[in-house]
Formats: structure tokens, C-alpha cells, sequence
């Protein structure tokens, strides 16, 4: 039996190296990246909705108060609206990803007027890197989601 010299095996090591990081490293590597960005999506859904809820507040009509709320909730997620190719209008209390509901009885106080503010991201129709979208689906089985609610001050407009 004829056995390799050490001459003829330079670069095996090498070549094993490159293939580990291709197959193991690199989709752990993106695996990871998808995973960070999809919870900055979360935080800025979270901000968005906050911020849209704040912007209720200003004393105005109630429709005014809507549209000031879904216009606040777009400032703070555009770049997700970028990245998904969507411009939800305002003029009505938002569509699609900005859900401005009209002012209702609060829960648990009816004495009280509020007004709820539902933005989302649908990261199966946009995911931040091509594939992903069928591998977390397991997991996110709905377009990410927050919601906010603000007491309105209905004293004077």
C-alpha cells in the first residue's frame, strides 16, 4: 500500500478551513444578523407606536388627533417603510402597517375617551435577507406587532 507524502497533501488544510467557514460560520454569521435585525424592527415598532400615541395628545379635533398620531408613527418607522416598499395614508388615520383607531371608551374606565395606535411589519413579505423569511417562519407566524394606548384630556380644544 502506497501511502501520500506530506508534499502531496499541502493546502488540505486550508481547504478545510474554507469549507468550515462556508457551510458552518458564515449562514451562523447571517443567521445571527437577521435575528439583531429583527429585533431593532421590534424596538422601532415599539418607539413608533409610543410616539404616535404621544402625538394624540395635542388638543385638536378627533381626526386631527389621528392623523397626527399616524403621521408621528411614520417619522419613527421609516426606515422600515422604506425597506418595505410602503407609504400608508395618513389622511384617514392610517392603513396597512399605521392602524389609528378612532377615540373609544377606555378599557376598565368608559368615562374615559382613548385612542390606540397599531403599527407592524410583515417580515415574511420583507425579509432583511433573501430565505429568512421561511426559516423564522416557524417561529414568527404573524407580521411583527405594537401597540400603544393614550388617554385622551378631553377638557378644552
Amino acid at each position: 500500500m502506497r501511502h501520500a507524502s506530506p508534499r502531496h497533501q499541502r493546502g488540505v488544510v486550508t481547504l478545510e478551513y474554507a469549507l468550515m467557514l462556508m457551510l458552518g460560520l458564515l449562514p451562523l454569521l447571517l443567521f445571527t444578523f437577521s435575528g439583531v435585525m429583527i429585533m431593532a424592527a421590534q424596538q422601532t415598532l415599539a418607539t413608533a407606536s409610543a410616539e404616535g400615541a404621544r402625538a394624540s395628545l395635542r388638543y385638536a379635533t378627533p381626526g386631527q388627533r389621528r392623523t397626527a398620531a399616524c403621521l408621528a408613527a411614520r417619522r419613527s418607522m421609516q426606515w422600515l417603510l422604506q425597506f418595505s416598499r410602503q407609504n400608508p395614508d395618513c389622511s384617514t388615520g392610517g392603513s396597512g402597517p399605521i392602524v389609528v383607531a378612532p377615540a373609544a371608551p377606555c378599557a376598565g374606565l368608559a368615562t374615559a375617551q382613548c385612542i390606540t395606535v397599531t403599527v407592524s411589519y410583515d417580515y415574511a413579505a420583507s425579509p432583511f435577507l433573501p430565505g429568512t423569511a421561511t426559516l423564522y417562519g416557524w417561529v414568527m407566524r404573524a407580521p411583527i406587532r405594537s401597540t400603544a394606548v393614550a388617554q385622551l384630556d378631553l377638557g378644552s380644544n
